[in-house]
């Protein structure tokens, strides 16, 4: 806090419990001071903290007089929550200015993002909110068309016996097209949507076709632009 916002969050605290008053110029210039040193590092605003409602919250409920750490305190438990909270996932679209191969730039996006958390300029980022939105809701959308019939972690633990299965999940979760949601258009292959493509001796491929991958890419791109 300044010391303009300590003065007034003192003449606001003063108001609600006048027993605080001081008369004496010297000994409420001391006080200023004092509040001013040990408040230095609080915010009097932030996401999800008021300096102000913590202070008629401690004079409310409590008997005693209120000290700079009655303040202090309850703001170093937010932020310690708040970092907990945060996941600290990079989020590409929050900087549409940084290459995607900007190592460097990438670090120092997410150091300034936790910090923004921690002196409360910004809200952390909880799972909760990575996945809530229409992009996740058309994540579980493309997740039940493949027949989502068992909780994430089984799933996860058997990707390395389903690797088809699991790309696909990787690839709806991640938002990137499928190229097994189209049908195959190679001449020698033809797979049914959701079928393996194959090669000349009808042996499934391990991979699609590219024209697949290009019918696939040009169906979610027209369906981004279409949402």
């Amino acid at each position: 806090m300044t010391p303009r916002e300590v003065a007034a969050l003192l003449a606001y605290i003063v108001r609600l419990d006048p027993r605080l008053s001081l008369d004496d110029q010297a000994a409420a210039a001391e006080r200023l001071a004092q509040w001013g040193d040990l408040l230095s590092d609080v915010p009097a605003q932030a996401h999800g903290w008021d300096a102000a409602r913590v202070a008629r919250d401690y004079i409310a409920r409590n008997p005693y007089r209120i000290q700079p750490s009655d303040v202090s305190r309850p703001w170093h438990a937010h932020k310690a929550d708040a970092l907990r909270r945060h996941v600290g996932t990079f989020e590409p679209t929050a900087h549409p200015h940084l290459d995607p191969d900007d190592v460097k730039g990438y670090r120092l996006a997410l150091a300034a993002e936790r910090h923004a958390v921690a002196i409360g300029q910004q809200a952390p980022t909880t799972h909760r909110a990575i996945t809530a939105g229409p992009a996740a809701a058309e994540v579980e959308r493309r997740l039940a068309e493949l027949g989502t019939y068992m909780p994430r972690t089984v799933a996860q633990a058997l990707a390395d016996y389903r690797p088809r299965r699991a790309q696909r999940e990787e690839l709806a979760t991640a938002g990137a097209p499928d190229p097994l949601d189209v049908p195959c258009p190679h001449e020698h292959c033809r797979a049914a949507k959701g079928e393996p493509c194959r090669n000349r001796h009808r042996v499934p491929r391990s991979t699609a076709h590219p024209s697949r991958r290009e019918a696939a890419t040009t169906r979610h791109n027209v369906q981004e632009t279409a949402a």
